[in-house]
C-alpha cells in the first residue's frame, strides 16, 4: 500500500542513554558544587585561624642564621610568656635591648636555671651540656665564653644562633637584670619559616633533658586546610568544563548523528 504513511521512532535504547547521561551530569553538577562551596570553606578557614593563631614576622638580621637568615618571613604562634619553655625560637619586645622592635632570638634557660659558656666547646644549664644541633657547622656555643648566670624567677636567658655576633644577653650582662628578659615580653613562638619554605623548625632535643620541650602550633594543619581546600575549589570548578568537552567529544557526535538517521 503505496499511499500508506509510516513513522519511525527512536531505539529506546538511545533514549535511556541519554537520560542516564543527564541524570549522571546533573549528579556531577551536585557533586561539582559540594566540593567547591568545602573547598572555599577551608580555604578562608585555614587563612583565617592561622590569621588568629600566627602572626607572621620579618627578621632582618643573621643573628639566627642558619636556623632563620636576614630577610626570612617566619610565623609566630601567638603565646602567652608563661608557655616559653627552653629551646623555643620566640618573638619579644624589650625596650632595654632595641628601641621600637621586636627581636628573634633562642630560649636556652628559664627562671631558676643557672647558665655558663662553656664546657668543651659547649653551653651548660644546671650543669648539663646542651648539644645543639642547630647551630652554624663547627660552631663552638661561644666563642669567648661568659660566667654563670642564675636567671631569676620570670624571667629568661637568650642567645642568637649564630653566636659569635649577635647582640642577645650575652651583650647584656652588665645591666641590672644581667642580660635576662621577662617572660612578660614574649609575643609569640617562632614554628616556621614560610619564606623561603624551609618548614618547621628543628626540634632542640638537646634541652630534653631538663624538661617538656614545646609543641609547634597548628601550622601544618592550617597549610594542609589552605592547600585542600585550593585543591577543591579548581577540581569543582573544572568539572563544567571537562565535562561538556566530554559531551561534545567526536565519538559522542557521530553516535548522536547515527541514531538520528
Amino acid at each position: 500500500m503505496g499511499g500508506e504513511s509510516t513513522i519511525r521512532t527512536a531505539p529506546r535504547g538511545g533514549g535511556s542513554s541519554t537520560g542516564t547521561a543527564r541524570a549522571g551530569r546533573g549528579l556531577g553538577d551536585r557533586l561539582s558544587g559540594i566540593a567547591v562551596a568545602l573547598g572555599i570553606v577551608l580555604f578562608l578557614g585555614g587563612f583565617a585561624w592561622g590569621a588568629v593563631v600566627y602572626r607572621p614576622y620579618t627578621v632582618p638580621t643573621t643573628s639566627m642564621t642558619p636556623t632563620i637568615d636576614a630577610g626570612d618571613r617566619v610565623l609566630g604562634q601567638r603565646i602567652d610568656g608563661g608557655d616559653v619553655r627552653r629551646g623555643d625560637v620566640v618573638v619579644f619586645h624589650d625596650t632595654s635591648w632595641v628601641t621600637n622592635a621586636d627581636v628573634v632570638k633562642r630560649v636556652v634557660a628559664v627562671g631558676g636555671d643557672t647558665v655558663a659558656c662553656c664546657t668543651d666547646g659547649k653551653l651548660t644549664v644546671n650543669g648539663k651540656q646542651i648539644d645543639e644541633p642547630y647551630l652554624p657547622a663547627g660552631s663552638q656555643a661561644e666563642l669567648q665564653g661568659f660566667p654563670t648566670v642564675t636567671v631569676p624567677k620570670g624571667r629568661l636567658f637568650l642567645l642568637g644562633d649564630e653566636r659569635q655576633g649577635s647582640l642577645d644577653s650575652t651583650a647584656h650582662l652588665t645591666d641590672a637584670a644581667k642580660g635576662t628578659v621577662a617572660r612578660s615580653a614574649v609575643t609569640a613562638r617562632v614554628d616556621s619559616v614560610v619564606w623561603p619554605m624551609k618548614g618547621l623548625l628543628r626540634r632542640p632535643t638537646g634541652f630534653e633533658a631538663l624538661g617538656a620541650l614545646s609543641q609547634p602550633g597548628p601550622v601544618r594543619l592550617i597549610e594542609s586546610m589552605i592547600v585542600a581546600g585550593a585543591v577543591l575549589v579548581l577540581a569543582g570548578g573544572a568539572y563544567g568544563p571537562v565535562a561538556g568537552l566530554v559531551g561534545r567529544s567526536p565519538t559522542r557526535g557521530r553516535t548522536e548523528a547515527a541514531g538520528a538517521r
